[in-house]
């Protein structure tokens, strides 16, 4: 009786409450995150520590920052990044898509092609990331920063 009256809407009513619940998780998080970082300071100030002393403490370090003390982003460690994303993403796709064509061979139904089909959605992602990797990569030369083609971690370009 359960599987007649949701049959069709289960797996939808299911991703809007596994998403809502994702997010609520997420916001007491924040919450709780800015609790315990306010309870930080409050404990600083009791120990006599001055509010420069706190900002100084708590901000982060220098070789993170920029000049206004925003984060910045190392150029090369978002390459790779792009192109880890990239490997995995596309190992995925081809994973899934060849795990859907065996099955679709074991089981003699054309309608497990659908899993196969799934396959090609991180498979394009991953080739995404390729492209970016890619521009990105370009752009470092434009600036004159090559990129060696197996970089070792003490040389980095």
């Amino acid at each position: 009786m359960f599987s007649e009256s949701w049959g069709p809407y289960i797996v939808p009513v299911a991703v809007f409450a596994w998403l809502a619940i994702a997010g609520i998780v997420q916001m007491i998080g924040s919450v709780q995150k800015r609790r315990i970082q306010s309870e930080e300071r409050m404990a600083m100030v009791q120990r006599g520590m001055s509010i420069e002393q706190i900002e100084q403490l708590l901000k982060p370090s220098k070789g993170d920052c920029g000049e206004d003390g925003t984060k910045t982003k190392d150029p090369l460690r978002s390459l790779s990044n792009a192109r880890r994303a990239g490997v995995v993403l596309v190992s995925i796709g081809v994973g899934v898509v060849l795990f859907g064509l065996l099955l679709t061979a074991i089981v003699q139904d054309r309608e497990v092609l659908t899993v196969a089909a799934c396959g090609l959605i991180p498979l394009a992602i991953g080739i995404g990331f390729f492209v970016d990797y890619v521009m990105q990569k370009r752009e470092l030369a434009r600036f004159g920063l090559e990129v060696a083609a197996n970089p070792s971690p003490n040389n980095r370009g």
